[in-house]
């Protein structure tokens, strides 16, 4: 079989939210670019993350609503579930996004090629179908590793798929189990969580370190636990699994903590632990890329110790972020074309959790902040005073403002409640113009919106709030 060979100004290995974002970008910059994709352009994000899951959520989202309807004087009756339409609706959702990236690329004459792609140490990248043949070869002046990551493994539980499960599998079951163990309580863990109890799963959170969310500030996730208990999450902090096995149609999970071991039984366990960089059989070793702890070293503009190789998003390590590798593949084909951009500020990077009620943040935690040896000002906000959340009868929760007491500089944001993943942009941009709390307060907010309470907790820090 004779194999052909193209020449382009960039090669992206991955086509994810980091691949295909600089592949764009780069197209719009003058150059020729080709992605390499092994499976769906958009990667794990618009094909098996972010997005179906967001569509998932947001269905368990609107038969929250509907069971609660009676408050607001709604009464219905004779409700069903169509467990197999909300799966398929987040589907749809996914390939409607994913389409719409695969017309970005023709418009922007991105070619794009289905493969597993491997450098070589020529740096021309040979590409395989998935027979294993090598199809066809790439050389480019400039190549991005940009192949992500996959779940990460405890070792000696294996993901089966069927009954130890992955998001992936989990956004893609059957019919609603009875029960489930979720194995991490971080983002994907409480999401999934959160959703299969809205719909009557009964569920059991097992987490190695002493919070649920274990990186947001400490008050804000106590607040979430404590609503999750009340719609009856199990949650075991603190607490390590040994093992999982099956036991009839069951999975029995072993874990220990300072109460000693415990066995749980339910019909499937969802292993959330985080993920590993995919860093193997794409070449890396034979052409001497330096790699630590699974992931990809690089510098502050992504390149690697090899000339002409950058690598960006979950590949490099965290944050495992999707607008994080995003950012980052924008910087790169920027720095390659000259345009000298200003770095990625990951002290300003927004993190966000899709339960309910939401939770949503940016800079540092209380903790992290009194650490670094901060003098705080911190001004608080409940939704239950805030006149728009109580007329859309989603209260729970909070805004919390963290600031410098010296200078009045905002260091931290964390919202729990009713669209707090919406919220944290208007802090966002705030913390990157160094705004101070009295700033904040001082900046007018439409009157009923959720968004008064980022005013309302502003003006708090300086001991001037009004409504509470």
């Amino acid at each position: 079989m004779a194999i052909s060979s193209q020449s382009f100004d960039l090669a992206i290995l991955g086509a994810g939210p980091g691949g295909y974002v600089a592949a764009i970008r780069a197209a719009q910059l003058g150059m020729s670019v080709a992605v390499i994709e092994r499976d769906e352009i958009g990667g794990v994000c618009l094909n098996w993350g972010c997005i179906p899951t967001k569509s998932l959520l947001r269905n368990a989202e609107v038969y929250h609503l509907i069971r609660k309807s009676e408050e607001f004087g709604i009464k219905i009756s004779g409700m069903e579930i169509d467990f197999a339409k909300v799966i398929k609706r987040s589907r749809q959702v996914s390939n409607r996004l994913v389409k719409g990236v695969q017309f970005l690329f023709r418009k922007n004459n991105i070619t794009s090629i289905k493969g597993f792609g491997k450098i070589t140490p020529a740096k021309t990248i040979e590409i395989f179908n998935e027979n294993g043949q090598n199809s066809q070869t790439v050389n480019a002046k400039n190549i991005i590793f940009a192949t992500g990551a996959r779940p990460r493994e405890i070792p000696g539980v294996k993901i089966d798929g069927k009954k130890v499960i992955s998001a992936k599998e989990a956004m893609l079951l059957a019919s609603i189990p009875e029960s489930m163990v979720i194995i991490g309580a971080g983002a994907i863990g409480v999401e999934f969580a959160y959703f299969y109890n809205t719909f009557g799963t009964k569920i059991t959170m097992v987490e190695m370190l002493p919070q649920i969310l274990p990186v947001e500030d400490k008050e804000i996730s106590a607040i979430l636990q404590k609503n999750f208990k009340k719609a009856k999450i199990d949650i075991l902090t603190e607490t390590r699994v040994n093992s999982v096995t099956e036991k009839g149609k069951q999975i029995q999970v072993s874990v220990s903590n300072k109460d000693g071991e415990q066995k749980l039984s339910a019909d499937l366990a969802l292993v959330a632990i985080g993920v590993q960089g995919n860093v193997e059989n794409i070449g890396l070793e034979e052409i001497g890329v330096v790699t630590e702890k699974g992931y990809i070293k690089v510098d502050e503009s992504y390149r690697t110790n090899v000339s002409g190789l950058y690598a960006i998003g979950d590949i490099i390590g965290p944050p495992w972020l999707a607008h994080v590798a995003s950012a980052e593949g924008i910087h790169v084909v920027e720095s390659i074309a000259g345009k000298n951009p200003a770095a990625v500020d990951y002290n300003n990077i927004p993190g966000c959790t899709y339960c309910m009620p939401q939770v949503a943040s940016i800079g540092m935690t209380e903790e992290k902040a009194k650490a670094a040896g901060y003098e705080l000002k911190i001004g608080r906000f409940p939704f239950r005073a805030n006149g728009k959340a109580l007329a859309y009868g989603d209260y729970e929760g909070l805004v919390k403002l963290i600031f410098d007491a010296k200078y009045g500089e905002l260091l931290g944001a964390h919202i729990i409640g009713a669209e707090a993943t919406e919220m944290i942009a208007e802090l966002g941009v705030a913390k990157s113009l160094e705004t101070t709390y009295h700033e904040i307060h001082k900046t007018i907010h439409a009157h009923p919106t959720m968004s008064e309470a980022i005013m309302e907790a502003a003006a708090d820090a300086g001991e001037a709030a009004i409504h509470i």
